[in-house]
């Protein structure tokens, strides 16, 4: 959905561009004036119909540009409540602590410290292809919850209470393994840019074998 919103809006500014360009080119090339006419053209002081047109396609250009985000941005904040795994994520300066929640067992949090590497600082694993509802929090200042595969991010605010709909967002994980790279987003401090994190994402038997080694590492 986000891929398609961004290629839809960079199409539809390219093609408004490309207009633009031919306009001013082809008012360069036949309506300079003549050495051979030293008069001015006619003065023209109103031009209504192209008044009227140049105030109406730009508002007809933003509304549709608007009533896409606006859909597609209702429907990317919609949080089911139904996601088999849930992640609560405490953003700090500077890094991350990551508490999964998966069939009603909490496993302990993964935390971590400021790193010049992703793949050194803490690491979040998530079934593949599967649903995750995240839940985000922070005590001290704005930070921006990003793992750029995703396409997707989100503002983590402090003051927000546990339970408001503005900390959580869902999104449906890729279908494929791999460690992916997170990070802060928003400036937040003197190691934002070491504010970094990586996502591993697993077939669900692998997932489900995670799960049981935390849970066993736990009891211990």
């Amino acid at each position: 959905m986000v891929q398609s919103l961004w290629n839809g809006a960079w199409i539809a500014a390219l093609a408004t561009g490309a207009v633009v360009i031919v306009l001013i080119v082809w008012a360069s090339i036949f309506h300079r004036k003549r050495r051979a006419k030293a008069e001015l053209p006619p003065q023209v002081r109103y031009n209504l119909p192209i008044e009227i047109l140049y105030t109406v396609i730009p508002l007809v250009m933003v509304s549709v540009f608007f009533f896409f985000t606006a859909r597609d941005s209702e429907t990317l904040a919609r949080v089911s409540g139904d996601a088999p795994v849930k992640v609560k994520v405490e953003a700090f300066q500077w890094s991350w602590r990551f508490t999964t929640t998966y069939k009603g067992q909490t496993l302990q949090p993964v935390a971590g410290v400021p790193v010049h590497d992703y793949n050194q600082g803490p690491q979040l694993v998530l079934p593949a292809n599967s649903k995750v509802e995240f839940d985000l929090s922070t005590d001290d200042v704005i930070h921006s919850f990003w793992v750029p595969e995703f396409l997707f991010k989100r503002d983590v605010i402090p003051g927000i209470p546990e339970g408001n709909p503005g900390r959580k967002f869902e999104i449906t994980t890729l279908d494929k393994r791999g460690v992916f790279a997170g990070r802060c987003a928003e400036l937040c401090g003197v190691d934002h840019s070491r504010m970094l994190f990586s996502v591993k994402l697993v077939p669900q038997a692998e997932f489900d074998q995670y799960i049981a080694t935390q849970q066993a590492g736990s009891a211990q």
